[in-house]
């Protein structure tokens, strides 16, 4: 017999239920639930995906769907303790954002994307991050 291995922890699903009574649906809890878990885990592994539909009765698409529509959710394997986003945009490139890619994966010794081997920091390019007064 097989041993029943959960990803979400009791206290996981005790905090996506408290909740509940904040949304007037449990499919509103898709994105909270989603977030608990990869506040915890550093990603969103598809059983834990399969483990929230099941807690807020949806079908395990409607979550997945909602994990890959936002690019700061991790599905394969853990980020980084520390996340660095380097804004990609037209404001940003024309102030120096590339080169503060660049110099961040340099000093860090990996490539955008990736994380250092100790875990520590994930370093990311990003589409706009809402701070075009401040580009980089």
């Amino acid at each position: 017999m097989i041993a029943n291995h959960r990803i979400l922890t009791d206290d996981m699903v005790a905090r996506i239920e408290a909740l509940a009574s904040r949304y007037p649906t449990k499919q509103a809890l898709t994105l909270p639930a989603l977030h608990i878990v990869h506040d915890e885990l550093r990603h969103v592994p598809l059983e834990a995906v399969v483990e929230i539909a099941k807690l807020l009765d949806l079908a395990p698409a409607e979550v997945q769907d909602t994990l890959t529509f936002y690019q700061f959710f991790y599905q394969t394997k853990p980020h980084g303790k520390v996340r660095a986003f380097v804004c990609r945009s037209i404001s940003c490139a024309l102030r120096g954002g590339e080169q503060v890619l660049d110099h961040l994966c340099k000093k860090a010794g990996i490539k955008p994307g990736e994380t250092t081997p100790d875990g520590t920091i994930t370093i990311e390019p990003a589409e706009c991050l809402g701070a075009c007064d401040f580009a980089p």
